[in-house]
């Protein structure tokens, strides 16, 4: 009986530090599994940051359109092509491939270019961007348009009031030193007679105007809009002018039609009176 009882007890010691054990190891692996977890969710939490964006993609779009509208149709006029170094050219807009995959179908339906989805408004797609397609911003150094928005008087482009207060004549000089050191770098007066007249004209199209003295305006030379204005609105006056100008002549040469018609009439019952 003793020998049993002894027998029994050691396997019940024995099933209870295998139970232990096999719970020490589920323990020690759920644990390990917690472990795997959380250092997966600093990652992913560390990762975005390696992608944050600090640059406002609506100020480096209000930059672009300036370049866009007001200088580069004289630059392709001038057959001009910007060097590597001007901060001005397309390539060095860190936002330019999701700006080009955005499709505007209507005023309320836009499309993202790389997967197709909709949206009502073009806040909501920029937004899509940051969030799905992050990976395709290049957040290196110098390819943020919106630090080139003291130059090219983004404020203008996106339609702000103009501010009440003085001007401040310490941003102005900054303004137009940096204005300045775009002129030079992207338009340098040695490389000949197309750089040297578009240095001219950079300055006196955006540079001039960051001052405190009253009357002088950025653009003055005007830009690709204006030109666009002007073609739409002489197309519109064309296609209204012209067809009056037909229903005009086709009313005269009726009209003339039918006075030699009376004419001959006339003469008809002026010659068959005169027999009797």
């Amino acid at each position: 009986m003793l020998c049993c009882a002894g027998h029994q007890t050691s396997l019940l010691l024995f099933a209870l530090l295998s139970v232990s054990s096999l719970l020490l190891v589920d323990g020690s692996h759920q644990d390990q599994e917690f472990g795997e977890a959380v250092g997966s969710r600093i990652l992913l939490q560390t990762n975005p940051d390696a992608h944050e964006v600090h640059c406002s993609r609506e100020r480096s779009r209000a930059a672009w359109e300036a370049i866009d509208e007001y200088l580069m149709p004289f630059v392709e006029k001038e057959k001009y092509e910007l060097p590597s170094k001007c901060r001005l050219r397309p390539d060095n807009d860190m936002f330019r491939e999701q700006e080009q995959h955005k499709i505007h179908f209507d005023i309320n339906e836009w499309h993202c270019g790389f997967c197709k989805k909709a949206f009502r408004a073009e806040k909501f797609i920029d937004q899509h961007f940051e969030n799905r397609h992050k990976n395709l911003v290049d957040n290196s150094e110098g390819r943020c348009m919106a630090d080139l928005c003291g130059a090219l008087h983004c404020d203008l482009m996106m339609q702000f009031k103009k501010p009440k207060s003085k001007c401040n004549a310490a941003a102005a000089t900054r303004n137009r030193h940096l204005c300045e050191s775009l002129a030079d770098s992207c338009f340098p007066i040695n490389q000949g007679l197309a750089a040297s007249r578009l240095h001219e004209f950079f300055l006196r199209q955006f540079c001039d105007a960051h001052t405190c003295s009253k009357g002088t305006k950025p653009f003055p030379k005007g830009g690709r809009k204006q030109t666009n204005r002007l073609y739409l609105a002489l197309s519109i006056l064309t296609l209204i002018l012209l067809p009056l100008f037909y229903l005009i002549v086709f009313l005269h040469q009726r009209e003339m039609r039918k006075g030699t018609q009376d004419l001959k009439r006339f003469s008809k019952i002026g010659q068959k009176k005169k027999p009797s």
